[in-house]
């Protein structure tokens, strides 16, 4: 079998030391152009993008009386999906990303333990906190709504999760990685504020700052992994705790549900 140049190059990943998406395959140089173009899509996707968002969700774009809004709010999963169509766009037609090797880069087993770690001493404080302080709010959505509790455990991570993380981590680690070079942790810290910034549409000050202590966490084991798979078990795990123990209705005030 013939081993061609873009087999060659595509069965390296670039340096650890840099930031990068477990799909890249390269990392070209940036001129002083692309990095301010590369700065103002970053601003548009990741700034603008979601206070766009929050205005149509909680509907302040009723005023602008456009058509298709009819003065109503516009469903959280609509208002998402722009962004998710233009970053897929962008990743798929990018020469130097792989889907294919995104999705097929696993992660070892120190990864798994240092998961399964964090998850059971801090998602257990977290759930003793709220057993103590707001028994009330403990075990309640899955105790008095199991039929909704259930319906989101099982579309949580594929109509929520993978969103998130190829947004968030698969794309935001390929695209803008170049502008850190070496400072891969300017990047992580980066990328969990703009992490925690997004959920400002979800109107809670909560959220965001969980969100941001969450992204912290995300980015970290993206960078140091590359592995798609290994935030999207351990975010998926987050969100399954944070619904079963009471503390969902902080991601849910102020959204319009579907329908």
């Amino acid at each position: 079998m013939m081993t061609t140049a873009e087999d060659v190059r595509s069965a390296f990943a670039p340096p650890a030391r840099l930031m990068a998406a477990g799909g890249s395959v390269e990392i070209r140089p940036v001129s002083a152009a692309r990095r301010l173009y590369l700065v103002l899509e970053l601003l548009l996707l990741f700034v603008a993008g979601p206070l766009v968002m929050w205005a149509a969700v909680h509907g302040h774009l009723a005023s602008f009386d456009l058509p298709f809004l009819h003065g109503r709010p516009v469903p959280l999963f609509f208002a998402l999906l722009p962004v998710l169509v233009v970053v897929l766009a962008l990743l798929i037609l990018d020469p130097t990303f792989r889907l294919r090797r995104e999705l097929t880069r696993g992660f070892g087993w120190r990864t798994t333990i240092t998961i399964a770690a964090i998850f059971i001493f801090l998602g257990g404080g977290v759930a003793y906190w709220v057993a103590d302080n707001k028994p009330d709010w403990f075990l309640e959505f899955p105790t008095n709504r199991p039929n909704v509790y259930w319906k989101i455990m099982a579309l949580y991570p594929m109509g929520s999760v993978v969103a998130q993380e190829i947004v968030y981590r698969t794309f935001y680690f390929h695209r803008y990685g170049p502008l850190f070079g070496s400072w891969l942790w300017l990047g992580v810290v980066l990328n969990a504020a703009l992490f925690g910034f997004c959920h400002i549409v979800v109107g809670s000050t909560f959220a965001i700052a969980a969100t941001t202590a969450g992204g912290l966490l995300l980015a970290t084991r993206y960078a140091t992994t590359r592995s798609f798979w290994a935030v999207f078990i351990e975010h998926t795990l987050w969100g399954w705790l944070v619904f079963t123990v009471g503390l969902g209705r902080f991601f849910f005030t102020g959204v319009p549900s579907v329908g």
